[in-house]
């Protein structure tokens, strides 16, 4: 058999892996679930030991499904959660949990941090202090000095897997570029880490780690791990990056203009640029490396965007339904039958805070009920909630880019497959909604992985070879006045709800 690339993604809802040739072809595929410890509604942890074993797993399931020799893995790459953080101690080994994305317990710190240099942290990161790592890092010096003193270097979830892969020690602990944003430390337009703002909040630099490119071999795979993965000793591991840049790559944004929908846990929303541009006005985008070379992206997310569809036809749809169970098909089903329609409600869906900009007070609402209302007006308003934050975000982007054109908007997890939300998004931003029939974040990883390996020299055109596009969605330009009335309701109940809710909260 040719040469087989393994992508892995180290994501919120499981460890999910691909086996690929080097023309993109998926040979094999697996999937464990994670294992998140939720003792309360801020704390979201996770055992990294769990993530290393699950990821050891999948690697081996897929070289089984794809039928290949164990020496026929030319490279791997691992992307992950990106927010959170672990804590390595020297050896190189977890000596704390996964700090997840979705654990909100560092907002003290966010609002520190804001106070102290926000405008600075957004200058210099590309990224206002939020729920990642700069509050996090500061909470578990604030919180748990003794812990913290421990504590060698702070990684990420892939990144980490990947040590574990090679038998890195802390003073190998990397991070690539696409990270950097989310840092709070960083001076993410020349990828170093920044002495003022170490400086500023008593972090000491040497627990930050190296800073990489994500294509950039990083070790290579151990003797032992090679065994519990069924392959050879010796296989290169690339840095790899963050799952969201490798969603971009996978769906081939690796053009000025191409955008990216990731409807997964997280509903994020990012187009692709040649500059560096931090949104100062409005602390909302996030500007981040691509893990294409020279490009970037900004882009910004609604922490449990796709969580909030699950929660509702769990607590809502089926709630005190022993048979007959609604399904999300039926689900979008019923929402399709709803034209767009001034009396729908309006649902504001950042029920575990609101990321983009930092509002980790605010809550989620429907605003607008009346007794004609039910579970499909409520649940067709949840799927417009999160096409209006995008709206805002689209906004604010050309504004910072007034020559940038929405070429069109790849829409990839999924939500993909409902195509009432694809057509709600197309309208409610004015640019075609196009299927990324791709393989998702471990497809991104595997084309670092073959990109790192020297398998092709052109990230960019690979990407675009590998990529199946699916159904194409073009807006309808007579729900245009519709939309822009609606994205200024939901800006104002945004406003009002603030007042209500506001992002100084006490831990």
């Amino acid at each position: 058999m040719d040469k087989v690339l393994i992508g892995v993604d180290i994501g919120t809802q499981g460890v999910k892996g691909l086996a690929c040739a080097p023309d993109g072809t998926i040979l094999g595929s697996a999937f464990r679930p994670s294992k998140l410890h939720r003792p309360d509604a801020a704390t979201v942890e996770e055992d990294p030991e769990f993530l290393f074993a699950s990821a050891c797993a999948v690697i081996k399931d897929c070289m089984r499904q794809a039928k290949a020799a164990p020496d026929a893995a030319a490279g791997i790459a691992f992307d992950g959660q990106m927010a959170g953080v672990i804590g390595v101690g020297a050896d190189g080994r977890a000596v704390t949990p996964y700090d997840s994305w979705l654990d909100t317990r560092c907002a003290p710190q966010i609002q520190a941090m804001q106070r102290a240099a926000g405008d600075e942290v957004m200058e210099k990161t590309g990224c206002a202090p939020s729920f990642n790592h700069g509050p996090k890092i500061l909470r578990w010096k604030d919180k748990f000095p003794k812990a913290y003193r421990q504590i060698r270097s702070f990684v990420q979830p892939g990144g980490y897997v990947a040590m574990r892969c090679c038998g890195l020690e802390a003073d190998e602990a990397f991070i690539d570029t696409t990270y950097l944003h989310f840092s709070g430390f960083a001076d993410t337009r020349n990828a170093v880490w920044d002495a003022a703002l170490c400086d500023r909040f008593g972090v000491d630099a040497a627990k930050l780690p190296r800073i990489v490119a994500p294509h950039a071999v990083v070790g290579a795979l151990s003797a032992e791990t090679a065994r519990r993965c069924g392959l050879k000793a010796g296989v290169p591991v690339m840095a790899g990056c963050g799952d969201t840049a490798a969603s971009f790559l996978a769906c081939g944004a690796t053009r000025e203009g191409v955008c990216v929908d990731v409807a997964g846990t997280a509903s994020v929303f990012a187009s692709t640029t040649r500059s560096f541009q931090p949104d100062r006005a409005h602390g909302t985008l996030a500007c981040a490396h691509a893990a294409t070379p020279g490009l970037w992206h900004p882009y910004a997310y609604i922490n449990g965007g796709g969580m909030n569809l699950e929660w509702f036809r769990r607590e809502i749809a089926n709630l005190g339904r022993a048979k007959g169970r609604v399904s999300f098909e039926d689900l979008n089903a019923m929402a399709a039958d709803l034209a767009p329609d001034p009396s729908l409600p309006i649902f504001v869906p950042h029920l575990g805070g609101r990321v983009c900009p930092s509002q980790p007070g605010l809550r989620g609402a429907w605003a607008g009920l009346d007794w004609s209302h039910g579970v499909a007006d409520l649940y067709r308003a949840a799927l417009e909630g999160v096409a209006l934050e995008y709206r805002l975000y689209a906004e604010i982007l050309l504004e910072l880019y007034p020559a940038l054109r929405l070429r069109e908007i790849r829409v990839t997890g999924g939500g993909e497959k409902s195509s009432v939300w694809n057509q709600i998004k197309a309208d409610a931003l004015g640019a075609p909604v196009v299927q990324a029939a791709s393989g998702g974040a471990p497809m991104g990883a595997a084309l670092l992985a073959g990109f790192g390996a020297g398998l092709f020299k052109d990230l960019g055109k690979a990407a675009e070879q590998w990529i199946e596009k699916g159904a194409r969605t073009a807006p309808r330009r007579k729900h245009a006045a519709y939309y822009a009335k609606r994205s200024a309701m939901y800006r104002a109940l945004l406003d009002a709800m603030l007042a209500l809710y506001p992002s100084e909260r006490k831990e």
